[in-house]
């Protein structure tokens, strides 16, 4: 049995579900945003930040943040380990994918719970 580190599970069925599961999610929040931009057609910075001042939705957003994560590192490894057949190159666009994530996740956990 082959193992491979840079994959983001153990198995390959663990990667999928993890994409299915993260693409639920995603696709929970976008409803949820959605039916809320509709429902409020006078939306003001004052209702905005009352949505996201409570903990549930810092919660909810947080989730579809790393669900956001999840979702695009496994399906950039699928993408680079399908395309990129140098090893040097391959490894080197997956750390700048993972620092990428890296970053977009620190972001947006700053902007949620910072001051």
């Amino acid at each position: 049995m082959v193992t491979n580190i840079t994959s983001f599970g153990r198995s390959g069925l663990s990667d999928w579900l993890m994409q299915r599961v993260s693409a639920v999610i995603l696709a929970l929040y976008t409803v949820f945003i959605v039916a809320f931009l509709l429902f409020n057609p006078n939306l003001d910075y004052y209702a905005w930040s009352g949505l996201f001042s409570h903990t549930w939705m810092r919660i909810f957003s947080l989730l579809a943040f790393v669900a956001i994560a999840a979702h695009a590192w496994i399906g950039l490894w699928t993408v680079t380990t399908d395309y990129l057949k140098s090893t040097r190159l391959r490894v080197g666009v997956q750390a700048v994918i993972i620092l990428g994530i890296f970053v977009y996740l620190v972001w947006g956990i700053q902007i949620l719970w910072g001051a």
